[in-house]
């Protein structure tokens, strides 16, 4: 990972909401409302949250699935905002996504081969067609799969083994960065630890700079070197894995980790938090801190007034908490 050039993506006021109903029923769902983040080329920045977040906005927004409201995404140092239809193009290309569930990515009617090739059918500069077939057996065999795949069919293969041909789709390209979507929650816990495994060693292989959304924080844990904690729109936290993990500074963040089962099914958590009732809607979210209905600190001036997301407790983590502390917690085996 290297900072010195600068972000490779850098994300800045993100605003995305979307209009829901009709007349007098109108109204507006606030799915992503401001948030700012940076992505160093290969590093693997991690967006944790509970489901309704905004998380999976957040992608669609950096593929240009979705246009923000307002804000701004950078790439190398350009404004995407302003580029034209070629350069749109150009960005998608070295811009991949990689979505939840694999059933729904890959088309049932064709073949492996066909999945993993239709990125240079569209991009025609990439790769002359005469060597489709070897650099598809050859992302095959670099996702754990063999040359015999490529003429199977989705429904032929295995939860885990559609999710390897659509990373070797997103790789066909040889893009600069990849977004995961959730891209193991629908797979067993055995195959999600393959998956990570394999991405990690491909990051190393080739550099890459990863996206990886997802609510599983054991997951997140294990793969991301930074991470940003997601809440109804907004980031809550953010900075290092370690810190993170092992001293969260939002009681937000505190709550989500103490949530997560110890591997000894026998140990329970002494440090539970209970969060009252279910998250505010993104149609009226709260005033001020937006966690503040669910907090157990939550006083006067969190209503008042929204706590910015900034550096308060030392260090590359960032808190939008007015009584922010670190807070040392049982690591995820247990151990203290």
């Amino acid at each position: 990972m290297n900072s010195a050039e600068g972000p490779l993506l850098e994300a800045r006021d993100l605003v995305k909401h979307f209009e829901t109903g009709r007349g007098k029923a109108r109204q507006r769902v606030r799915a992503v409302d401001g948030v700012s983040f940076s992505v160093q080329r290969g590093e693997t920045f991690g967006v944790v949250g509970e489901s309704g977040c905004g998380k999976t906005t957040v992608a669609r927004l950096l593929m240009l699935l979705e246009e923000a409201d307002s804000g701004s995404i950078t790439f190398k140092g350009e404004s995407v905002n302003d580029f034209d239809r070629e350069r749109r193009q150009s960005y998608r290309r070295q811009v991949q996504i990689v979505f939840q569930n694999p059933d729904d990515s890959l088309h049932p009617r064709h073949t492996v081969f066909q999945s993993v090739s239709e990125p240079w059918a569209i991009h025609r500069d990439v790769l002359p067609r005469r060597e489709w077939q070897e650099r598809a057996n050859e992302l095959l065999n670099l996702v754990g799969l063999s040359d015999k795949h490529a003429g199977s069919y989705p429904f032929q293969l295995s939860g885990g083994q559609k999710q390897r041909v659509s990373i070797a789709r997103a790789l066909a390209l040889e893009p600069d960065v990849v977004v995961l979507d959730e891209c193991v929650s629908a797979l067993d816990v055995s195959i999600q630890a393959q998956i990570v495994n394999l991405l990690l060693g491909i990051q190393d292989r080739l550099g890459l700079s990863m996206i990886f959304i997802s609510h599983d924080l054991s997951v997140v844990r294990n793969i991301a070197d930074r991470v940003a904690v997601m809440y109804l729109g907004k980031i809550l936290e953010a900075g290092g894995t370690s810190d993170i993990f092992g001293q969260p500074s939002h009681p937000y963040t505190k709550a989500l980790l103490s949530a997560i089962p110890l591997a000894d099914p026998t140990r329970s958590r002494p440090d539970r938090i209970l969060l009252a009732g279910d998250p505010p809607s993104p149609i009226d979210p709260p005033s001020g801190c937006r966690f503040r209905t669910r907090c157990r600190q939550a006083d006067e001036l969190c209503a008042r007034e929204e706590p910015q997301l900034i550096a308060r407790t030392g260090g590359d983590r960032r808190s939008a908490c007015h009584y922010a502390t670190p807070e040392d917690v049982l690591r995820v085996d247990g151990s203290s």
